[in-house]
């Protein structure tokens, strides 16, 4: 893990909120730093293959949603993933998280699309309602993906997590068909940076004190009640020793199982945030995501055949439940 920080260091990053949104998102990246490490060591770069990548655009709330699909090897139709990248809701794109969705594709023999989201600042809290519109779209839609409309997971990275729970409760308060699984890897679902992890890991009040008043469990998941988070799918949550949002994301986990939720938690130590696509270079990148594809595989074949309400609406505009 250190080599990977000294060469993300030497890349020069800037902190993105020294920057604008704009200057920030072309900033350094863990890829970036993943693929520096692989040229020092003289190692090669290229990805992990599979058998096709495309680029595709799904009809969304305000628009055309780009999204990215990644096909494994063999005969379909296969499982899908509908996985949505990290970045604060303000960085990363399609250009990001690549390493994921391959391992991800490979590792659970599914089809795996990237969903792309409208970013915060100029538009506030767009992605929710895209992430739902994208889910919904491919679960009913999955034959053009040669995928299997009833099995169909979230999943994500950091806000990308956020996003593949938040669409779970979505699809729940509007009645919508639920995915069949929720992979989420370090998943952002709390505004409290007192916790232990954030002291110890993380850059002190970098929220603001606008932001921390914030209690809507639609925007923060960890505020749910019981209520709401009753009957979501089941979930993997994946955790990094050194991550600002290891307590909140064990946390997460700790209140699904309370509202009777099965979930596996998996905590990987000596790695920090964005570890989980740095596979090439980091072994327990590499058990993670064996992890993470075993975990996906049980939960496809334990989906029934069909779902009743498959692409069903889900709630663009989700009214808090009442306990």
């Amino acid at each position: 893990m250190q080599v990977i920080l000294e060469a993300h260091k030497s890349l020069k990053p800037v902190l993105p909120h020294t920057v604008s949104p704009k200057e920030a998102r072309k900033g350094v990246t863990a890829a970036d730093a993943v693929k520096k490490t692989l040229k020092d060591q003289g190692k090669p770069v290229a990805p992990k293959a599979v058998a096709k990548v495309e680029d595709k655009e799904l009809k969304g709330p305000a628009g055309d949603i780009p999204v990215r699909v990644y096909t494994p090897e063999g005969v379909g139709p296969f499982p899908v993933v509908v996985h949505f990248h990290g970045g604060g809701f303000v960085l990363a794109d399609l250009g990001t998280h690549d390493a994921s969705a391959r391992a991800l594709a490979n590792q659970a023999k599914a089809v795996v699309v990237r969903v792309e989201y409208r970013h915060a600042q100029k538009n506030p809290y767009p992605a929710a309602a895209d992430a739902t519109a994208a889910f919904q779209y491919v679960q009913k839609n999955a034959k053009e993906f040669n995928g299997d409309g009833s099995k169909v997971a979230a999943a994500g990275e950091s806000a990308g997590a956020h996003l593949a729970t938040v669409v779970s409760m979505r699809q729940k308060q509007g009645g919508g068909a639920l995915p069949v699984y929720q992979l989420l890897v370090y998943p952002f679902v709390s505004n409290d940076v007192s916790t232990p992890s954030h002291q110890a890991n993380g850059q002190g009040n970098y929220l603001g004190k606008d932001w921390a008043k914030n209690k809507d469990p639609n925007a923060l998941p960890l505020n749910a009640s019981k209520a709401q988070l009753s009957s979501l799918p089941p979930a993997m949550v994946l955790t990094a020793e050194l991550d600002p949002l290891k307590d909140e994301s064990q946390q997460y986990a700790k209140n699904l199982k309370a509202a009777g939720v099965k979930v596996d938690v998996k905590n990987y130590a000596g790695v920090t945030h964005e570890f989980f696509g740095m596979a090439p270079v980091l072994d327990v990148a590499k058990t993670a995501q064996a992890d993470a594809g075993m975990a996906l595989r049980k939960a496809f074949k334990a989906a029934p055949a069909a779902q009743t309400g498959v692409g069903g609406s889900g709630m663009t505009e989700p009214e808090p439940a009442k306990e």
